[in-house]
């Protein structure tokens, strides 16, 4: 098998392959100096199944990953590296929805082979910037509602950042040219006037040019196929070493995504109970799917945390933070936020309290306020508040299990385990909806009938 580069790059994509916007410099297949010709010679065999290793730098982390010759791009972000923002329509480069930047300028992931970006600097839609740094031309699409089914936004984002940072007139684009310039990404519903006005607005906010992304840094990018540092084999960068932590935990303002309040009557004294709260080692290892990773100082802690909704898996990396820990009162709370490769976050204010029970026991008071972003914002408060329930009720077993033998639970005793848990509130969610149809149509069916 033998992996040839295409001769010529994929076309911006702000502009439609094929068409050069007006201003706008053709690609010149015979240039030397393109990404596509120095990234492996063009002579290069491949063996047919054989695997070949590709080290590049993604939204600022150096990684290796171990691909078929002819992967794209586009697949092995979404795939090895969990950078599913890079969304996939055509796999034809005519949509633009995959769009990315490859050292600095817009590039089909669909059409470029993850061989030719040896060595690249290729930039996500993830790497722009995040929830609570977003980039302004994040701000400016939520301000001017630039999107409804979101399919297109990455590739108009991407698109956009192209445009106003290297195109020949920069961000003193006249808007009535945007219309032509950004037509390489095509939108399938209704939100082309409000990208155009998002992307004109930061145009004229930026006349000195426009700010670089925001979140390119050091991290670990796992995805379904995998992958690993580009320096796996050193002792501070191999693949335990995980993301940076914080130096503490930020709650966003407003109303969190989801509350879950859970009382669970133990069996367990107060003081039994309360121990096991009270180490938090212990605690972590009571709660289904987490795991405590290192411990910071005496209020800070990293951790990870595994949680499954339907067919999607999220693994968090992240860090707990005791904020009051109250032992006259058995009251503890903690803030926790996490953050998986695909884009998902989440925030928490957790606040654990136990009170006295009937018959010597005790209960244990679980609050929760969640604030979610990403792909687990999508299932909505519903199923993220049952799931959450679920844990804590399996939490409060395990909890009264290790008050009793002083000792974590082993994970199959004390219940479900999250993905069945996931899958139960799941169901539980398709139930309700069924049942308020059923009752909905059988009201109608019953007011026809009393019209008659």
């Amino acid at each position: 098998m033998t992996a040839t580069p295409p001769q010529q790059r994929p076309a911006p994509g702000h502009t439609a392959p094929g068409h050069t916007a007006p201003g706008r410099r053709a690609a010149d297949p015979s240039s030397a100096g393109t990404p596509a010709q120095r990234r492996i010679p063009a002579a290069a065999k491949v063996a047919a199944g054989d695997l070949v290793d590709v080290a590049m730098t993604v939204n600022g982390t150096d990684v290796t990953v171990s691909v078929p010759a002819r992967m794209h791009l586009a697949d092995v972000l979404r795939e090895h590296l969990g950078l599913t923002g890079t969304h996939l329509g055509c796999e034809h480069g005519v949509c633009g929805m995959c769009t990315v930047l490859v050292d600095g300028d817009a590039a089909r992931a669909c059409l470029l082979f993850a061989v030719q970006c040896e060595g690249a600097e290729v930039t996500t839609v993830e790497g722009l910037g995040t929830a609570d740094d977003q980039h302004p031309l994040q701000q400016a699409f939520s301000a001017h509602h630039g999107l409804q089914c979101g399919f297109c936004t990455p590739g108009m984002l991407m698109s956009g950042y192209d445009l106003l940072t290297n195109g020949p007139e920069g961000t003193a684009v006249a808007p009535e040219e945007l219309p032509e310039q950004m037509s390489g990404v095509i939108c399938r519903c209704t939100g082309y006037r409000g990208i155009l006005a998002a992307v004109a607005d930061v145009a004229a906010e930026h006349p000195d040019g426009l700010p670089g992304p925001r979140n390119c840094a050091s991290r670990t990018l796992v995805g379904r196929g995998g992958a690993r540092p580009a320096d796996a084999g050193s002792a501070e960068g191999g693949p335990d070493a995980g993301p940076a932590v914080p130096e503490e935990v930020r709650i966003p303002a407003g109303a969190p995504s989801a509350t879950v309040s859970v009382r669970s009557e133990l069996s367990s004294d107060v003081a039994s109970v309360w121990n096991v709260i009270d180490d938090f080692d212990l605690l972590a290892r009571c709660l289904p799917g987490a795991e405590l990773v290192e411990i910071l100082d005496e209020s800070r802690y990293r951790g990870r945390a595994t949680i499954a909704l339907g067919p999607v898996k999220l693994r968090f990396e992240g860090l707990a933070q005791v904020v009051e820990r109250e032992p006259a009162e058995h009251r503890l709370n903690v803030l926790a936020q996490g953050a998986d490769a695909g884009g998902s976050a989440t925030r928490a204010v957790i606040r654990l309290r136990v009170e006295p029970g009937a018959d010597g026991g005790s209960v244990l008071v679980a609050d929760a306020d969640l604030h979610l972003s990403g792909r687990i914002a999508q299932f909505g408060r519903a199923l993220a508040g049952d799931v959450s329930r679920r844990l804590f009720e399996q939490f409060g077993r395990s909890v009264d299990e290790a008050a009793r033998t002083g000792q974590a639970p082993d994970a199959t005793s004390t219940g479900p385990s999250p993905l069945r848990m996931a899958a139960g509130a799941t169901l539980d969610t398709l139930r309700s909806a069924a049942l308020r149809i059923r009752a909905r149509v059988w009201g109608r069916a019953r007011a026809r009938r009393a019209r008659r």
